[in-house]
Order: C-alpha cells, then sequence, then structure tokens
C-alpha cells in the first residue's frame, strides 16, 4: 500500500514514507485492492505507528477483523493515547478521518455543508440551548435564527426529552423542524435543510479612537483559512495610516484553521519588529524529527509595530487561535479576555488515500521561549461575558469593555461575574488547524 503525505511542500519537508509501502509514495487508488476495507484499516495502522505523536503508546499487537471499519479502528487506537502522557487529561481528540473533497472545501473556501451555526450549552440548565453566532447567508440565517435565540425543540422533542449529549446527532438530520424562543420570548417553528455554507473568515474590524486620542485596531476573526490572507493586507494598512499600535483581536469562537494563515497573521501582526525572529516550532515524534521546524516572523508592507495585543476569547477559542496567542506572547504584552481558551497546542498532518484524508494527530508546537503545553487552555486574564443579547463587537459588549479598559488603565475592570460561566462552545465547524504549503496543498492540521 502506498501512501503520500502533504506536509508542509513549501518549505521542502516531509516524512518518510513507512507504513510498509513499496514502490513510491502514490496514493491508494479507489476501486482497487489498495482500497478494500481491510487494506485501508492496514493502512490506518500502519500510518499510525509512523507519524501518531504517541505512537509508543499504541499497543503491539491489533486484530483488524475486529473493526468494521477505518473509522472504527482509528477510534479505538486513539484511546491509547492521552493528550498530554503527563496529565489526567481525556485522551486523543482530535485524530479524525475526513472526505478528501470536504477538507479541501473547508479550508480552500471556507465551505461546508450544514445548518450554519454555532451554540452554546448552559453546564446547569443544560436544557438552555443558545445561537452564539449565525454565519451570513445560511439556511440557518435564512429561517430567521439569530444570536441569543433559544433552542427550544428538535423534530418536536424539547432539548430535555432528547438530552444535551444527544444534541450533536439530533442536528444530523437534514431537514430537521425547530423550535426557537426569540430574545422577546415570542416562538417560531421552522423547518431548515442543510446546504453549503460559505464563511467569512473576518466578519468586521474597525479603528477605534480611544479619550486620550489614540486608536486601536478590532478584529473580529472567525475561522484560519485561506480567504482570509489577502484581506489582513487591507485591514492592517488602515491600521497602520491610523497609527494603531494595540490590537483587540476577537476570536471568541474561532477553532482553528490553516496554520499558514495564523503565521501570516503572525507577520502583520509582530513582522516589522521581530523580522527573522522564531515565532513558532513544530515538533514530530522520534520517527519524524527530521521534520522538526521553526516559522519565522518577515516584515510584510503593512506589518505593524505592535505594542499590546488583547485576545478575546472563550473555551471555544482554539488551535491556529491559541498559536498565535502563545507565539505573540513571548515578544509583546499579551492580555486574555473573556475565558480561559480550549487547550489544543498539538496538530494533525494530512494522509491521503482512497478519496480520504487520515488526519493523526502527530506534532506540537512552542513558541520561541519554548512554551507550549497548555492542554489546561491559555489563562483568561479578564473574565467578561459573552453577552448574547449584543451583537459581538458591540461597543456595550462586556468582552470589548474589558479589553478597552485594559488598554487605558493596563488593569481588568472589576466586573460581576455569574457564578457558572463556563459553558460549552460548539460549531458546525471543525476545531482544526491545517499546515498548508504557499500552493495551499492541504497538509497537516494543528
Amino acid at each position: 500500500m502506498h501512501r503520500t503525505i502533504l506536509l508542509l511542500l513549501a518549505l521542502g519537508v516531509t516524512l518518510a514514507a513507512g507504513c510498509g509501502s513499496s514502490g513510491g509514495d502514490a496514493q491508494p487508488q479507489p476501486g482497487t485492492a489498495q482500497c478494500s476495507n481491510v487494506a485501508q484499516k492496514q493502512f490506518v495502522l500502519d500510518s499510525m505507528r509512523d507519524v501518531y505523536f504517541w505512537n509508543t503508546l499504541l499497543p503491539e499487537t491489533v486484530n483488524l477483523a475486529a473493526f468494521a471499519s477505518p473509522e472504527d479502528l482509528l477510534e479505538h487506537l486513539k484511546t491509547f493515547s492521552p493528550i498530554s502522557p503527563v496529565t489526567d487529561l481525556p485522551v486523543d481528540t482530535f485524530s479524525f478521518i475526513n472526505s478528501a473533497a470536504d477538507d479541501a472545501a473547508f479550508f480552500g473556501e471556507g465551505q461546508f455543508e450544514g445548518f450554519g451555526f454555532s451554540f452554546r450549552s448552559d453546564p446547569v440548565a443544560t436544557d438552555d440551548i443558545r445561537f452564539t453566532r449565525v454565519f451570513s447567508g445560511s439556511p440557518a440565517a435564512q429561517a430567521g435564527f439569530a444570536r441569543g435565540q433559544r433552542i427550544v425543540a428538535l423534530d418536536g422533542l424539547s432539548i430535555a426529552e432528547i438530552g444535551a449529549e444527544g444534541v450533536g446527532a439530533v442536528f444530523d438530520r437534514s431537514p430537521l423542524e425547530f423550535t426557537i424562543r426569540r430574545l422577546d420570548s415570542s416562538e417560531f417553528v421552522v423547518t431548515v435543510t442543510k446546504a453549503v455554507v460559505t464563511i467569512d473568515p473576518l466578519p468586521q474590524w474597525r479603528v477605534i479612537d480611544t479619550p486620550s486620542g489614540g486608536s486601536v485596531g478590532y478584529i473580529e476573526f472567525a475561522t484560519f483559512i485561506s480567504t482570509a490572507d489577502p484581506v489582513f493586507d487591507t485591514i492592517f494598512a488602515a491600521f497602520r495610516q491610523a497609527g494603531v499600535n494595540d490590537v483587540i483581536l476577537d476570536m471568541r469562537y474561532n477553532g482553528g484553521g490553516l496554520v499558514s494563515t495564523a503565521e501570516l497573521l503572525g507577520d502583520y501582526l509582530g513582522g516589522d519588529m521581530f523580522d527573522s525572529f522564531v515565532f513558532s516550532k513544530t515538533l514530530f515524534n522520534a520517527n519524524n524529527s527530521a521534520s522538526n521546524r521553526s516559522a519565522f516572523f518577515s516584515r510584510l508592507v503593512n506589518s505593524m509595530s505592535l505594542s499590546r495585543l488583547v485576545i478575546i476569547a472563550t473555551n471555544g477559542t482554539a488551535s491556529a487561535s491559541e498559536l498565535v496567542t502563545n507565539s505573540m506572547d513571548a515578544y509583546v504584552e499579551v492580555a486574555i479576555v473573556g475565558d480561559t481558551t480550549f487547550g489544543k497546542p498539538v496538530g494533525q498532518v494530512g494522509i491521503e488515500f482512497c478519496e480520504k484524508i487520515l488526519r493523526p494527530t502527530a506534532f506540537q508546537t512552542v513558541n520561541a521561549l519554548d512554551e507550549g503545553d497548555y492542554f489546561g487552555g491559555l489563562p483568561v486574564d479578564c473574565p467578561a461575558e459573552d453577552d448574547l443579547a449584543l451583537a459581538v463587537g458591540d461597543d456595550n459588549d462586556p468582552n470589548v469593555e474589558s479589553a478597552m479598559t485594559y488598554l487605558a488603565t493596563g488593569a481588568c475592570p472589576v466586573v460581576a461575574m455569574p457564578a457558572q460561566q463556563k459553558f460549552a462552545v460548539t460549531a458546525e465547524v471543525p476545531q482544526l488547524d491545517l499546515r498548508g504549503s504557499a500552493s495551499r496543498q492541504y497538509a497537516g492540521v494543528f
């Protein structure tokens, strides 16, 4: 069986072929013996033994016949691999197998098939599930869904009857009947069918004038995908013209995306001052240590002279979002407003086979100070409520107010926080970071 690992091709870095391959690295072809169910399971097992970050913890013997599919096998193998061998944190929840076409559509164009919303559930009142955002032009938006509305029932069953843990399975249905409660407590019922949703990675940005006469740059960043790349230059050109030195980066629902986009954002934030300094380091297992690499800041035409960076976060802020936060923290003053982040300092490579992509967790990242073991999340500095009655980035948004107070005074505002602030923030889009080459070939995910 053959395989191709599309990892960091622009840098001339690939991982060893491994997997018992012979005769080059052609992708296993659908409709051939290479892609029989048995062969696919063997492929997944061999790949995991080669590139998996915790491959030394995998069992020596695996009965492939005990698993119905390569996906089932992967779920089994993940249970042998703690997220951090020195902690009691859960086993690997990041490795997965996806359709190659879906993978390319999401990371290349920001497209996925779904309803087009993210939501959060209350940890105490588990039947209280509310929309945190609704993507423009999506089926959810067309159905009248909006931030802050509550999902009362799905296909006629209340959330209590379904059980909060089962809601995700119900969302797999399409069409699906929703009973929705608006902010004014009125309700409506609508049936919604999934369709292709296109994410705007940068829904809004602006320059905020301060009472002292200065300027602060604000960016709402939804996800790290390649369609964000050309917009950065427009944003940072405006920031430079306005004399912006402090930036508020609102990534409260940003679950990750392309690491190449994260590195480009780093160039705009820090390239002017830290050109050629280390932005981040990527470290693989012992089998593939030759692929370890460092990413460096590069000065661009509109790179800014950043003084302070405020990150607005929730526990849905993950992966590439955390990579940027952790990497910039080695060089400038960084404060996190809102909540502690998700905690994902590890990532996946992409291995194509049989019109699928296997994405095993294969590397970890650290910043220039070799800091990166944040499996418990990056800690919040200034707790603030995510008020769903207000639009993201509103002037009265508690997160924006807290960020602006911090920048004005150097201290967090005194706020009365709810006793339970930890919400489960969930999105239809994956919490991933994709390490892609300059030619946008799809490689590892972080």
